[in-house]
């Protein structure tokens, strides 16, 4: 079993049922920590040492992360309050239980969260090793609140993580769980099995765009499903794989108005690419909100939250039939200590792993709103209008469309693109998706010895760069293509800032310099035909 699926080996059952585990858990090394109590995602290659995104579990200050929409390497100051917390964690626990002091400890995470989001204290969340793991835990939510099993209508089914066809329908993603129990993938979880319908975004013409119909076809899946008798989970994307939102705020009052009380929604904000003010006016609606602290505000890979507004909580604490398959999917600590009735049915189960990627994702969360706001959103402007101009130029890439058409005052300095995604073109066509995998693998690695050219075009192949991970995208009659993403986190704008405005511009600059070289790389790549086609590592 793998480090990064396996739970912690020191623990001893209690009678009760639950797991306690001992002190001496704690002193585990931090990077295997760091890459447990999650599913086999996070596991590293024995070689490489890298998990399926290409990120090792301590700092690697070396490469160059733009890859904010799949993983990025952790920072060292990410790293070092990660370091910081477990010894602290350590203390309390010389004078606490584990399970006490870890789970005060959750408490505090949660109401430092909600601080730096600016939320209403009304409003709970639920961690999680991951989105995908959230997801299980919405729909768990959903039934309780809908007082029945519902269909679940899937808003960009085709640009949301690859587990959302499965935990959709309340089946399992992956063959071993967060908890080290063994699975089968595709199978159902006892009590949460169900319908679901997928509701692509991309358009059917030729060409990468997002549909012009989505709210139509969101309405008649809606309409279907409860002419059916049905309930509905309706999960909405904001933002996609491709920085893509859908549906508009129009259809949403529509549906609010036309189905009240029977259509629950939960909003995919995983990548967190959102205002706050967005985020709170969608928990004011009663909406749930799917985060990350491992997209854009750059955390290690995973760490997931749903967070629940008040109004769904107050009920959700009263469930008195649970779906026994959820068990395999939280401990005790990832509910909300308000929750009593509903905790104290879940093992005691402190997931090391989970918490430590989380103190490393609020470390780059509250350093990214530390930095004045008018400064943010001026370097995010920059930063999208220097991307654009320089994908425009380069004759290895072709820009796809972003959809930004309907971002509002609440988008904030998202207003501005974040993801900047593109295929790859030789002799101004598209290259295949192998050859595109490639590249993308290729970027990663040093490669200088591959080189036979100047010392400038050498000097290029050296550097390691993480982008976003190629994402298929399919139309019926079609050939499949592949589109890579160069992505802008909280971190190059946290690391940019400056009370010295000539040197924040500078800094501004020195990022654009190295996306540029970026895209020198991928040319060089394509041209001298250095990337080696392997089996192609899609967007997991």
């Amino acid at each position: 079993m793998s480090a990064g699926a396996s739970r912690l080996s020191d623990t001893e059952r209690t009678p009760g049922g639950g797991s306690r585990y001992r002190l001496r858990d704690l002193f585990t090394p931090l990077d295997t920590l760091l890459v447990s109590g999650g599913d086999p995602r996070l596991a590293l290659d024995p070689k490489d040492r890298v998990n399926a995104y290409g990120c090792a579990a301590s700092p690697e200050p070396e490469i160059w992360n733009f890859a904010s929409s799949t993983a990025s390497t952790i920072s060292q100051m990410a790293y070092d309050r990660a370091a910081l917390a477990r010894e602290e964690l350590m203390h309390r626990c010389l004078f606490d239980e584990v399970e006490i002091a870890f789970d005060a400890r959750c408490e505090d995470m949660r109401e430092e969260l909600r601080g730096h989001l600016q939320l209403a204290p009304r409003v709970d969340i639920v961690f999680s090793p991951s989105g995908t793991d959230s997801q299980l835990h919405a729909l768990f939510l959903a039934r309780a609140v809908l007082g029945a099993p519902p269909v679940t209508i899937v808003v960009g089914a085709d640009q949301t993580g690859s587990g959302t066809v499965h935990t959709a329908r309340g089946h399992h993603f992956s063959a071993m769980t967060a908890g080290g129990i063994a699975v089968r993938k595709d199978g159902a979880v006892a009590g949460l099995a169900g319908d679901s319908i997928a509701v692509p975004l991309l358009a059917a013409a030729s060409g990468v765009a997002m549909r012009a119909d989505a709210d139509a076809a969101v309405l008649r899946a809606v309409e279907a499903s409860l002419a059916q008798g049905r309930r509905v989970l309706l999960h909405i994307m904001d933002s996609s794989k491709l920085g893509w939102r859908a549906p508009s705020a129009a259809c949403l009052d529509e549906i609010a108005r036309r189905w009240p009380r029977k259509v629950q929604v939960v909003v995919d904000a995983c990548q967190a690419r959102l205002g706050r003010r967005r985020l709170r006016s969608y928990l004011d609606r009663g909406y749930m909100v799917l985060m990350t602290g491992s997209k854009f505000f750059g955390g290690p890979a995973f760490s997931g939250a749903l967070l629940v507004p008040k109004g769904l909580s107050r009920s959700l604490d009263r469930i008195d039939g649970i779906a026994p398959g959820i068990f395999d999917y939280a401990g005790r600590c990832d509910w909300p200590m308000a929750w009593t009735a509903l905790r104290s049915r879940f093992e005691r189960r402190p997931n090391f792993g989970q918490w430590l990627r989380w103190e490393a994702a609020l470390a780059e969360i509250g350093g990214y709103y530390s930095v004045p706001g008018a400064f943010r959103a001026r370097t995010l402007a920059e930063l999208a209008a220097g991307i654009d101009s320089m994908i425009a130029l380069s004759p290895a890439v072709r820009a796809v469309p972003g959809a930004i058409e309907n971002r509002a005052a609440d988008d904030e300095e998202f207003a501005q693109r974040t993801i900047f995604p593109f295929t790859l073109l030789r002799d101004g066509k598209p290259v295949s998706i192998a050859e595109t995998g490639a590249v993308h693998r290729a970027l990663a690695r040093d490669m200088n010895e591959a080189i036979s050219g100047s010392a400038a075009d050498r000097q290029v192949a050296v550097q390691r760069c993480l982008i976003g991970r190629p994402v298929r995208l399919e139309r019926q009659d079609e050939t499949p293509q592949a589109v890579l993403r160069l992505c802008v986190g909280a971190r190059l704008v946290t690391e940019a800032w400056s009370p010295d405005m000539a040197q924040a511009q500078r800094n501004v600059q020195h990022v654009l310099d190295r996306i540029a070289h970026v895209l020198v790389k991928i040319d060089l790549l394509l041209d001298r035909g250095m990337a080696v086609p392997e089996k192609p590592a899609f967007e997991v």
